[in-house]
C-alpha cells in the first residue's frame, strides 16, 4: 500500500525539482556564511548576514503568498528559480571583478554588495517553499497529507546533507568561485526540468471558500492582508499557533547568528561542513518516519511536545565545550524538526481554505520570521561584546561558573544557547497549558467546514 494517495507522479517530480533548487540555495547560504567568517573572523558580520536573510524573509512572505495564490503555482516556481539565477549571476560578476583582499574588511562595500545579491537570490527561493505545501493540498488526499509533508521534510534533509558537505569543501578549495558556478548550472537544469512537469492549477473546491460555514469573499488580486487576517482569526487558536512559532523563531535567531561561529571555534571548516552532512541524516530519517507513520490524531499537541524536547536539547548540549555533545544534541534536533514542520503544514492545510493557503502560509512565514531578525541583529553584538568578555579570563562569569562551565569565547556563545533553551522550555510548557492550544486542537480534530481535495489523475495509486 502506498504511503500517500493522490497525484503521486507529479508530487514526486516536484519533490525532485525542489531538491535540486534547495540544494543550491542552501549551498549558497552555508558557503557565504563560512566564507565571510573565515575572511573577516567577525561574529558580528555573520550575525548581520542572518539578519538580512530573516528581515527580507519577513518582509516578502505575505507578498510571495499573494503571488502564489494569484498565479499558476508552476509559473511562480519558475519565476523563483529564474530570479535566483539572475541574482547569483550578478554576484558572480561582482566576485570576479573585486580584488579578494577587500573581502577581508567587514566594512567593505564590495563585500556587502556581494552578500546582499546572494541573500536576495536565496530569498527568491522562498516563493517555492510557499507554493509547495499548497500543491500538497491539490495533489494529495487529506488522510495522507501529513505523510507527504514528511517526504517534503526528507527532501529538506537531503538538501542539508548535500549542501553542508558541498559548501564546506568548495569554500575550502576555491572560496566562492565553484559555489557560484555550481549554482548557475543547477538552476538552469531545474528550470528546464520544471518546464516539462504538468502541475494542476487548483483543487476542486468551491469558490468562495467558507470558514465555519461563513463564506469568505473572493480574494482580491492584491496582497489582501485584511482578508488573510480574517481567515486566520476565524480559526480558533490559529493566531496563537503562529505567534508561538514566531516566539520560537525569536529564540531560534540565536542559532542562525551564532551556531557557525560556535562550531568553527571547535573544529575546522572542512570538519564542520562534513559534520553537518552527517547531522542532516537526522533530518532525512525524521522526515521518513513522518512519511511512514504520520503525525497521529492531533498534530497540534505533537507540535508542542516536539518543541519541548527541542528546547531541552538546546539547554543541554552547550554545557560542555566539546564537539561530541554538540553533535549529539544537533542530531536529536534535526531528527525532530521534520515533525514540527510537517505538523504545522498539516494543520494549516486542513483548517485554512485552499484559496487562501498561499497567503496564510506566506503570512505565517512573515510573522514567524519577523522576530528572528531582531535576535540575529542583537545577539551577535551582545555575544561579541557582553557574553564573550563575561566568560573570558577576568570576566565575572568566568570567575563565577568558569570552574565547571569553562572559559573563553566559545563558552560565552555556549551560555547564550543555554539561556535560550531555558526560555524556550518555559514558553512551551505555558503554551501546552493554554486555552488557544485546546481550542485549536479541538478544531483540528473536528475538521473544517470545507476542504480542498486532490486533483484526480491517477485512478489506482495503491501499490
Amino acid at each position: 500500500m502506498s504511503i500517500i494517495r493522490g497525484n503521486r507522479k507529479t508530487f514526486y517530480q516536484l519533490l525532485a525539482n525542489t531538491l535540486l533548487v534547495s540544494v543550491i540555495n542552501f549551498t549558497v547560504w552555508f558557503a557565504i556564511t563560512f566564507y565571510v567568517y573565515l575572511q573577516t573572523r567577525s561574529v558580528f558580520a555573520t550575525g548581520v548576514i542572518s539578519g538580512i536573510f530573516l528581515v527580507m524573509t519577513a518582509l516578502t512572505g505575505i507578498w510571495f503568498g499573494s503571488l502564489v495564490d494569484h498565479h499558476s503555482k508552476k509559473t511562480m516556481m519558475q519565476v523563483s528559480a529564474a530570479a535566483s539565477f539572475l541574482l547569483y549571476a550578478a554576484a558572480f560578476v561582482v566576485y570576479q571583478i573585486t580584488p579578494h583582499g577587500s573581502f577581508a574588511d567587514p566594512a567593505s562595500v564590495a563585500l556587502w554588495t556581494f552578500i546582499v545579491l546572494l541573500m536576495f537570490g536565496v530569498i527568491a527561493g522562498n516563493i517555492r517553499t510557499i507554493a509547495l505545501p499548497t500543491l500538497v493540498t491539490v495533489l494529495i488526499s487529506e488522510d495522507t497529507r501529513d505523510r507527504a509533508n514528511g517526504l517534503v521534510g526528507t527532501t529538506s534533509g537531503v538538501s542539508f546533507l548535500l549542501t553542508s558537505v558541498i559548501s564546506g569543501v568548495l569554500v575550502a578549495v576555491g572560496d566562492m568561485f565553484w559555489v557560484l558556478v555550481l549554482a548557475l548550472a543547477v538552476l538552469a537544469v531545474a528550470l528546464v526540468h520544471l518546464s516539462f512537469v504538468a502541475v494542476p492549477q487548483r483543487a476542486t473546491a468551491p469558490d468562495p471558500a467558507a470558514v465555519d460555514g461563513e463564506p469568505v469573499a473572493p480574494a482580491k488580486r492584491t496582497v489582501d492582508v485584511r482578508g488573510t487576517m480574517r481567515v486566520i482569526g476565524e480559526v480558533p487558536g490559529l493566531s496563537a499557533l503562529i505567534l508561538f512559532s514566531a516566539f520560537n523563531n525569536f529564540l531560534g535567531g540565536a542559532f542562525m547568528a551564532l551556531m557557525d561561529a560556535y562550531g568553527l571555534s571547535l573544529v575546522s571548516v572542512q570538519a564542520w561542513g562534513l559534520l553537518w552532512g552527517v547531522l542532516s541524516t537526522g533530518f532525512i530519517v525524521g522526515g521518513m518516519l513522518v512519511a511512514r507513520t504520520g503525525l497521529g490524531r492531533n498534530p497540534v499537541r505533537l507540535l508542542l511536545l516536539v518543541n519541548l524536547v527541542l528546547w531541552t536539547v538546546t539547554m543541554l548540549f552547550p554545557l560542555r565545550s566539546s564537539i561530541l555533545p554538540l553533535a549529539a544534541g544537533m542530531y536529536v534536533y534535526m531528527l525532530l524538526v521534520p515533525y514540527a514542520e510537517a505538523a504545522e503544514q498539516t494543520i494549516l492545510q486542513k483548517v485554512v481554505p485552499y484559496e487562501r493557503q498561499g497567503r496564510v502560509f506566506g503570512f505565517a512565514q512573515s510573522v514567524e520570521q519577523a522576530a528572528s531578525p531582531l535576535t540575529a541583529f542583537l545577539i551577535s553584538p551582545i555575544a561579541q561584546f557582553v557574553f564573550i568578555p563575561f566568560m573570558t579570563d577576568g570576566g565575572a562569569g568566568a570567575a563565577a561558573i568558569g570552574g565547571w562551565f569553562g572559559t573563553g569565547a566559545d563558552r560565552g556563545l555556549a551560555l547564550v544557547f543555554v539561556l535560550t533553551g531555558v526560555i524556550g522550555v518555559v514558553a512551551t510548557v505555558l503554551a501546552l497549558r493554554s486555552g488557544p492550544y485546546r481550542r485549536l486542537s479541538h478544531r483540528y480534530v473536528a475538521g473544517p467546514a470545507t476542504t480542498a481535495g486532490p486533483v484526480p489523475s491517477e485512478p489506482d495509486l495503491a501499490t
